[in-house]
């Protein structure tokens, strides 16, 4: 709800603060690149600190944060309040994971990870319509309100959580204070450039300077991490390939999916000349999916299905999806439409949360936090460059050619970009041997 729910809330916003088009969009974006920027430093602290304590204070953040977000006398002051609410959920959301990692193993993994999907798709299907309606009823400051009213409940029941959760420390663990603070200049440069790619022109002096100086920083941010006895993280982390593939699995589901979230509305409304309102409620065959297959991947993985079989079926269910969309068209029903809206939707459902599991089940649970961090560092990346990536082609290509032709070109992009990444992960996890890899997984959840 942070990111759909506030995007719906922008022009309340900009009717009431009298923003410009840039700052307005930095309400999102804020959120978005101190999210990314910050996930994998916090899984890392979880891991030295403990996971509870790190869970905790992100979410105090957060909180803090979105009082600040309601209070806000202006955009720019809302700005910073967002980025601070990006750092608090990054927070959440890597220590999250690791806790669930920690405390369930087996069946009850799946399913706990199962239900963190669904609560996540909850959020997708219902943030923007809970935003609307509070923006009808009452002011955009009650969206960011209500954030901070959920996140006092979490803090009180952070006592609970703690006592469900066995110590893990990394005995003389340090933070790692240089790495952390490499890798954040990094992770800023590069999604500020993501972000503002298709604003300034991705040939533009500024972005290909904050690209370069990207780059730049992630060199260091290597060099570092080879020297540091406990670093931000660990290479060799990367050099599992079964992790590695894992982790390319949301990637997918941001190409795939978040781009359709994201930009089908303003289709629906551009060229089949819908209301809003009815493009919402169409919208819902795409939501919709991430409320039930989740925990039905959990039910398939308790009967004995391969938790990898139901991964390869997410992608291919992506690819078959995208390519599907393109019967979309100026006067199509929403009867045809409606399979291939949901086969999508399913494309990334199958595979939320139970990704998250399998992962981390590969990785020595001392090093979970970091293993979450970097998972969802590249999640949420993913997500920026998708989105970005996606209105920069669609802009070019509407300059030749109507929206409803650019649009489905589009399609078949993602949709080939989706198939490369599935073909990339059946190799990492080895090809022909991947039904091996997958009675491994398989095991580490019996």
């Amino acid at each position: 709800m942070s990111i759909s729910g506030t995007a719906v809330a922008l022009p309340g916003i900009g009717a009431d603060t009298h923003a410009g088009a840039a700052p307005l969009q930095w309400v999102v974006n804020a959120f978005n690149v101190a999210f990314a920027c910050f996930t994998l430093v916090w899984g890392s602290v979880a891991d030295v600190v403990g996971r509870v304590r790190a869970f905790a204070a992100g979410a105090a953040v957060y909180a803090v944060a979105s009082l600040a977000s309601a209070l806000a006398s202006g955009v720019l002051l809302l700005d910073a309040a967002r980025a601070l609410a990006g750092i608090g959920g990054a927070a959440i959301f890597s220590c999250g994971a690791a806790i669930l990692s920690t405390v369930y193993e087996g069946p009850a993994r799946a399913k706990a990870f199962a239900l963190f999907g669904t609560v996540a798709g909850v959020g997708i299907a219902v943030g923007p319509s809970l935003s609307g309606v509070l923006l009808q009823t009452v002011s955009w400051r009650w969206v960011f309100a209500l954030h901070a009213v959920a996140l006092a409940v979490v803090l009180l029941a952070v006592p609970v959580i703690a006592r469900a959760v066995p110590p893990t420390p990394r005995t003389g663990a340090k933070i790692d204070v240089p790495g952390s603070a490499v890798f954040v200049v990094a992770m800023v440069l590069l999604t500020t450039a993501i972000v503002q790619g298709s604003q300034w022109g991705w040939g533009s002096a500024g972005v290909l300077g904050l690209f370069a100086g990207a780059v730049v920083a992630l060199a260091v941010f290597g060099s570092v991490e080879k020297r540091r006895q406990h670093p931000l993280l660990d290479l060799g982390l990367l050099r599992n390939r079964r992790f590695l593939a894992l982790c390319l699995v949301p990637v997918a589901g941001s190409f795939g999916f978040v781009t359709m979230l994201t930009y089908l509305p303003t289709y629906l409304t551009e060229v089949t000349g819908r209301g809003t309102g009815a493009a919402g409620l169409i919208m819902v065959l795409l939501t919709a999916p991430m409320l039930v297959f989740p925990l039905l991947a959990a039910k398939l993985v308790a009967r004995g299905v391969s938790a990898l079989t139901i991964i390869y079926v997410s992608l291919a269910a992506l690819v078959v999806g995208d390519v599907a969309l393109t019967v979309f068209g100026p006067d199509v029903s929403v009867a045809v439409v409606a399979l291939p809206m949901i086969v999508t939707g399913a494309g990334m459902a199958l595979a939320a949360g139970l990704v998250d599991g399998q992962a981390l089940a590969l990785v020595d649970p001392a090093k979970a936090g970091m293993a979450a961090g970097f998972l969802n560092t590249l999640r949420l990346g993913s997500e920026a460059v998708a989105v970005a990536l996606y209105g920069s082609v669609l802009t070019t290509l509407t300059a030749s050619r109507s929206y409803d032709s650019a649009f489905h070109l589009v399609l078949w992009g993602l949709a080939a970009i989706c198939l490369v990444l599935g073909l990339v992960v059946f190799a990492l996890m080895g090809g022909r041997g991947a039904a091996e890899s997958g009675a491994d997984l398989q095991k580490g959840l019996d």
